[in-house]
């Protein structure tokens, strides 16, 4: 899987401009704030329909200008496509020339990989955090999933403003049953695929993790959830209604689950080093590499948003000889040198690209 081409119109601080990238290694580098992050964005877009930093879609279009366009072209092992995204008042998405109705559709084409500097978060930060890479993992692999998860988000909306209804217009109680009923038949889908997800990252992480460490460390993940029996679940709900009403929310589901790593058994969040959260989000994201080509038979488009510059010399070699069929696009701040890959070499300046040698 590889992306040949990107062009974009009005998007951030890029006016007008096409790019053309190898099947192989890409980088872009260029002093910050000059629209590096911006190309990582468009391809995270057109995979996920969603930016992994803007709020809202018109923070995307560029100051001044009514609407954007970002169009990419990509190759897969059996087939060729080109997905377009048009920003305006609302957000077009086109797979082929033709109109998708539903985000899941979009989903599955392009898949990607993501690194940042602020995934060290996913480990140190909220469980939002933890959450939020299973759901862009899980739904790029299994359309379902969002769609579950899209429809649980709905359900919770609607229940908690009814449990709003009910402390401040005393409206009857067990009206909730129908929510409820909703809420434990879309998180019993939703918890079975983050628990067999969680599972396949186990299976992957641990021996990753003990060849960046020498064997001297064995990694753990556990899934945290409460709703994986449905009679449990339902129960746990009907316990907890007097205290959802009073404080006007749910406060028990799977909008609730995390996971927690451990490092020889000892919690990562509380014990562990810099350099060993660093490590472990390298390991969970190559393992994330490996789950994605046993899914699909090919490995995902890796995005290094100024990442390189988090890992040290022996991280950074671990991930170069993960990445050798793998197309991989870097933004730094400094020209890197990469022996012995076939590299693609662009500068970056206020919104404008410009190839600086050929692919050797």
């Amino acid at each position: 899987m590889w992306i040949s081409k990107i062009n974009l119109i009005n998007f951030r601080n890029y006016e007008k401009e096409s790019i053309e990238l190898n099947k192989h290694i890409n980088v872009f580098y260029g002093e910050n704030a000059q629209g590096k992050t911006n190309i990582i964005e468009s391809i995270f877009l057109c995979s996920m329909g969603k930016s992994f930093r803007a709020k809202k879609d018109i923070e995307m279009i560029q100051l001044g200008k009514e609407n954007a366009s970002i169009e990419i072209f990509y190759e897969k092992s059996d087939r060729c496509g080109k997905i377009k995204i048009d920003i305006a008042n609302k957000k077009n998405i086109y797979l082929n020339g033709i109109k998708l109705k539903k985000l899941s559709e979009l989903l599955g084409n392009i898949n990607v990989v993501i690194f940042t500097p602020d995934d060290i978060h996913i480990l140190k930060g909220g469980p939002q955090n933890r959450r939020r890479f299973l759901d862009i993992m899980i739904s790029q692999l299994k359309p379902n999933y969002m769609y579950n998860l899209n429809l649980y988000l709905k359900t919770i909306e609607e229940r908690n403003h009814y449990l709003r209804q009910i402390r401040e217009e005393n409206k009857p109680e067990e009206l909730l049953d129908i929510w409820d009923e909703k809420l434990i038949e879309y998180a019993n889908v939703i918890c079975a695929y983050r628990k067999t997800f969680i599972e396949k990252i186990q299976e992957k992480i641990t021996n990753i993790h003990k060849e960046i460490t020498d064997n001297k460390e064995e990694i753990k993940i556990i899934y945290q959830t409460d709703c994986a029996d449905k009679e449990k679940y339902r129960q746990l709900l009907k316990e907890r209604r007097k205290l959802d009403i009073i404080k006007g929310y749910t406060t028990k589901g799977i909008h609730r689950d995390d996971f927690n790593i451990t490092i020889n058994d000892k919690d990562l969040s509380t014990y562990g080093s810099q350099g060993q959260h660093r490590t472990a989000i390298l390991s969970l994201k190559m393992a994330e590499l490996d789950i994605i080509y046993d899914e699909i038979g090919e490995y995902p488009i890796l995005l290094l948003d100024d990442f390189m510059s988090e890992l040290d010399e022996k991280r950074r070699k671990h991930l170069l000889e993960k990445i050798e069929n793998i197309q991989v696009i870097i933004t730094c701040t400094d020209k890197i040198k990469l022996e012995n890959k076939n590299i693609l070499i662009y500068n970056v300046k206020d919104g404008k690209v410009r190839k600086e040698n050929q692919e050797f």
